[in-house]
């Protein structure tokens, strides 16, 4: 690890990061930087090109360029397809190297990052890869008179805008292009302020590879400045988002301007919920990993437990007892269960939850506090005597707290009521042995997924997204590359 560490520090990170544009490196035109910090202790390691409106412009003229000439187009789905085959191959011949960069960005275990988030991202370049040559229209007989041949064509919608979050840096950045890449789009990618640094190494083996010029732009930059005007842009046909639904209310006013397609992933309050029939040390676990993986900064986390009173106590003693004895520590200890979270404001934010819960009449069952020394480390939480109308239990925390409560009776339509009576629907997940209770509730429950005795599952083949406040559009499987598609009708007079 010292000797990984060395050479990155000596390499990659020793160099001037620039905004990659039309095949190219260039500064920032306003000139200005941004500090890169390793949560593990709060310092500056790394600093990266601020670009705002006019890098942005730059950036999406050259994806028009190339989504309009021909190298692009010449390469034809099996080209695309080859690419990004190539592409998911680099990211694994620099697998140890991404997953120390993503450890060091983000703050979370780089055996995680290795495992997850680098591993995921190359999978998903191959899942991907596989659509680019099963895109297709169909044949369709009309009934209008006369004769006719009538049938659509699936298009790219063309330039893409396309903003990460800071949890899953890597990954996300991976799992927005490669569906925009393998049907035909052009993109313009703006990772995260606080994690832009193994974007910044994705646009380096894009180039290796050799993407055409323009077909991939990275411009590193602030949310409020360059995620803005991307969204604004008027040469941007679509904009695909994944963040806060705060954040996405305001994306998808930025594309009224020219009605751009818009995909959007946003916030959860997932609830787990344990039946006493269920196999109760998997559901303990479960319950556990779903919340406290990443520190707790997963979208679909799961932070509400509803627990039927007769095992409730087993259960929620079970979760606490689990959270006690993670490792808490700096991503690069090969120990580390459960890394930082991913900023001093990420921190504050997240600690005043569970003072605001303690206020309000919640129980701290275990953790609750934030640790001592530098870096933005806060104990694993596990909250008790929370109501629905806490801000703990209805707003989304995005960090490792837990609000456990009991529910008593198998009325099914009640429980799910429970699950629903929250402004978001990403996720859900039922622990039960019971077919006919599983059943009733995936149709009862308002969320995009439902998981029945499974913790975090994650498959590029699973449709991923929100009801509600949750978001609009898909991620992942056929309907997560179709929206980087327009259909087109034809019909030809005989």
């Amino acid at each position: 690890m010292d000797s990984q560490l060395a050479t990155l520090s000596q390499g990659f990170l020793a160099k001037t990061h620039q905004l990659f544009i039309d095949g190219q490196w260039h500064a920032a035109r306003g000139g200005q930087s941004i500090e890169v910090r390793n949560p593990a202790n709060g310092q500056v390691f790394a600093q990266v090109a601020a670009g705002e409106a006019a890098d942005i412009d730059l950036a999406v003229q050259a994806a028009r360029r190339a989504f309009e000439g021909n190298a692009w187009r010449a390469l034809g789905p099996a080209g695309r397809a080859r690419l990004l085959l190539k592409l998911a191959d680099a990211i694994e011949a620099n697998a140890d190297e991404l997953a120390l960069l993503e450890s060091l960005d983000n703050g979370k275990p780089v055996r995680f990052a290795r495992m997850m988030d680098v591993g995921g991202a190359a999978e998903c370049l191959r899942y991907n890869a596989g659509w680019a040559t099963k895109l297709f229209g169909e044949t369709i007989n009309l009934s209008f008179p006369g004769q006719w041949q009538a049938y659509t064509l699936r298009e790219p919608v063309g330039v893409v805008g396309q903003i990460v979050p800071w949890n899953f840096p890597l990954a996300m950045a991976v799992g927005k292009i490669a569906p925009a890449l393998a049907a035909g789009c052009t993109v313009v990618l703006k990772p995260a302020e606080q994690t832009p640094l193994t974007a910044v190494r994705l646009a380096e083996l894009i180039a290796q590879v050799g993407f055409p010029p323009g077909v991939f732009n990275l411009v590193t930059g602030f949310g409020l400045t360059a995620g803005k005007a991307l969204a604004e842009h008027p040469g941007v046909d679509k904009v695909s988002f994944t963040g806060s639904t705060l954040t996405g209310k305001s994306i998808l006013a930025a594309a009224a301007g020219n009605l751009k397609r818009v995909t959007l992933e946003l916030g959860g309050k997932s609830p787990t919920i344990v039946f006493p029939d269920a196999d109760i040390e998997k559901a303990i676990d479960g319950a556990a990993r779903s919340i406290f993986s990443n520190s707790g900064q997963i979208c679909a986390a799961g932070s509400r437990l509803y627990v039927h009173k007769d095992v409730f106590d087993r259960v929620v003693e079970g979760v606490a007892e689990r959270a006690a004895k993670l490792k808490v520590g700096h991503g690069l200890a090969p120990d580390t269960e459960i890394g930082p979270l991913v900023s001093q404001q990420q921190l504050d934010r997240v600690s005043a939850y569970v003072r605001s819960g303690e206020r309000d009449g919640a129980e701290v069952l275990t953790g609750g506090k934030v640790i001592d020394g530098e870096g933005y480390f806060i104990q694993p939480t596990v909250l008790t005597q929370t109501r629905a109308d806490m801000a703990v239990v209805r707003e989304e925390i995005f960090g490792p707290v837990l609000c456990a409560m009991p529910f008593e009776g198998n009325d099914l339509a009640q429980i799910a009521a429970l699950a629903n009576d929250t402004e978001y629907g990403l996720s859900a997940t039922v622990w039960t042995r019971d077919l006919s209770t599983a059943h009733k509730m995936i149709h009862a429950i308002r969320a995009g997924s439902v998981k029945v005795n499974a913790g975090g599952l994650f498959d590029n083949a699973l449709p991923m997204g929100g009801m509600k406040q949750s978001g609009w559009g898909r991620e992942n499987g056929r309907e997560g590359i179709e929206v980087y598609t327009e259909i087109k009708s034809v019909a030809i007079g005989l």
